[in-house]
């Protein structure tokens, strides 16, 4: 049964799962008894440095035991964790660590960090870690609402919003499944868990922290390579893992053996829909159960599931999202806020348990996003079929998903209109077979420009991540715009989808 808190559940398991194993990386294994004494040594550290209850950790390095050590760590002084991902860039990382205010940083980064913030080097992690006095360590009383963690998504006037997670964000919807007898996504004790979204990304955070709830091993990858990934399901025997459909579709690539060596039971994904073609292949392949999972980063991860049965059905609903969780509200609302019948489109509306606080230091889009009575508005817009299924159909937002990462036009064409020969842009989310969407560009040059496609993909570098770069561009002699001047990305966005039976992919 799933406690209300991380650390209540990593004491936990630390005491009946000592000798277990809980992480494994590159470099190391690590079990549950050294693990919870690890976390109490990273706690005395950030006292002896400073860090009090409700302080920002920003943490900017490649995911490794040493993150899980920190975020326990955290957790046991009230801190709260700011998982940054290292495919950013310099200015893209920087913001969120001044806007998180960071006291301090755990990072192999630390050249492009500015202000008062002290630095730990990643490398010298283990070293910081131990010449702490984990007694002299200043314990805060912690409960199921108290914040943890800071997640940053990008945001629709191009700059990244922190989305405060509390503990119950990673154990109110296992405490849901325990409570109905449901085994949509289950760990057994003899599981091995591989972990191939970031730490950055709620996904990755989520699933790697439900395994080490539940006291299984949990295979830590530096970053996802489809090699890696192979090799770990192949050495150490990997049960159950959590992708975005991209990262299944790269692992299934080039390796016709897969299925000779593959040990898994269960594949769980999110981030956008499988194709039926996927799908069998890697039921085929593979011979484990598949699972869908749809949720924000606002609603605490998942919120509703395409359990394994709806999979193995002769004509998959892979339409479909899947069912909310018994206990999550679905709601689906028009313009004005009023429920829809079945079969309408509106804007989808999750009620969750497991919801953020807030937008750190954003209460007014946290009004927009968070009702009073919990209702997260999730910007995709959806329908409830006949069979009860919730569908996404499109988006509300402008939101582009490339392999499971959030993109937000805005950002994109900030970056692409700092150059001095584009006069205007505007980006959409195009079809893409490999990552679901990629981002297409729309470019009006100045008079008189002969500036290039190559010269203005050049100039992204080390402005944007490289997920968030257009992966094609197009020249043209206007942007069309409504009459308050925004881009009509509808418009933009038909002639790419008009083929699909939604606008999303």
């Amino acid at each position: 049964m799933s406690l209300p808190t991380l650390t209540e559940n990593l004491a936990a398991r630390a005491a009946d799962r000592t000798e277990a194993i809980a992480l494994t990386d590159p470099d190391e294994t690590v079990d549950y008894g050294t693990l919870w004494t690890r976390a109490h040594r990273v706690a005395g550290a950030l006292t002896s440095a400073g860090v009090t209850d409700g302080d920002r950790i920003a943490h900017l390095a490649p995911d490794s035991r040493h993150f899980y050590e920190l975020l326990y760590g955290a957790a046991l002084i009230g801190a709260v964790v700011v998982p940054i991902s290292p495919r950013l860039s310099a200015d893209e990382a920087r913001y969120i660590v001044t806007h998180s205010g960071s006291r301090l940083a755990v990072t192999d980064r630390a050249d492009i960090l500015e202000g008062p913030i002290e630095i730990v080097q990643a490398n010298r992690f283990a070293q910081w870690r131990d010449a702490a006095d984990a007694t002299s360590a200043r314990l805060a009383e912690v409960d199921a609402d108290t914040a943890v963690v800071q997640l940053y998504t990008s945001g629709t006037t191009g700059l990244p919003k922190g989305v405060v997670l509390a503990h119950r964000s990673f154990s109110a919807i296992r405490a849901l499944l325990d409570r109905s007898g449901l085994d949509w996504i289950d760990f057994r004790t003899d599981d091995v868990s591989l972990t191939c979204m970031s730490v950055s990304h709620i996904g990755g955070l989520w699933w790697a922290t439900q395994g080490l709830s539940a006291g299984v091993n949990i295979i830590v990858l530096p970053t996802f390579a489809p090699e890696a990934a192979r090799r770990a399901i192949a050495d150490r025997r990997v049960t159950i893992t959590c992708v975005a459909p991209a990262m299944l579709m790269q692992l299934l690539e080039d390796d016709p053996e897969l299925g000779e060596y593959a040990t898994l039971r269960k594949v769980v994904y999110g981030g956008s829909p499988i194709g039926a073609n996927l799908l069998t292949r890697a039921m085929d392949v593979t011979g484990a159960d598949l699972v869908q999972i749809y949720g924000l980063t606002e609603t605490g991860n998942t919120a509703v599931c395409l359990p394994p049965a709806a999979h193995r059905l002769a004509d998959p609903p892979l339409h479909a999202a899947g069912h909310p969780y018994p206990g999550v509200g679905l709601s689906i609302r028009n313009a004005c806020g009023d429920e829809v019948p079945t079969g309408a489109t509106g804007e989808v509306f999750l009620r969750s348990p497991a919801r953020m606080l807030g937008y750190f230091h954003n209460p007014e889009a946290t009004t927009k996003t968070l009702s009073a009575d919990g209702w997260v508005a999730t910007g995709d817009a959806g329908y409830i079929n006949d069979d009860g299924l919730l569908v996404i159909h499109d988006r509300v937002k402008d939101l582009i998903i490339v392999g499971g990462e959030n993109v937000y036009p805005a950002e994109v064409e900030k970056a692409i209109g700092a150059h001095p020969d584009i006069r205007d842009c505007a980006v959409i989310g195009v079809p893409d077979d490999r990552w679901g969407e990629s981002v297409h560009a729309f470019m009006v040059p100045r008079p008189g420009s002969d500036v290039t496609v190559g010269a203005v993909a050049r100039s992204l570098r080390g402005s944007l991540a490289a997920y968030k770069a257009p992966a094609s561009y197009e020249f043209v002699n206007e942007i069309p715009r409504n009459p308050a001047g925004k881009p009509l990305r509808r418009s933009l966005r038909e002639p790419f989808w008009s083929a699909f039976h939604r606008s999303v992919n």
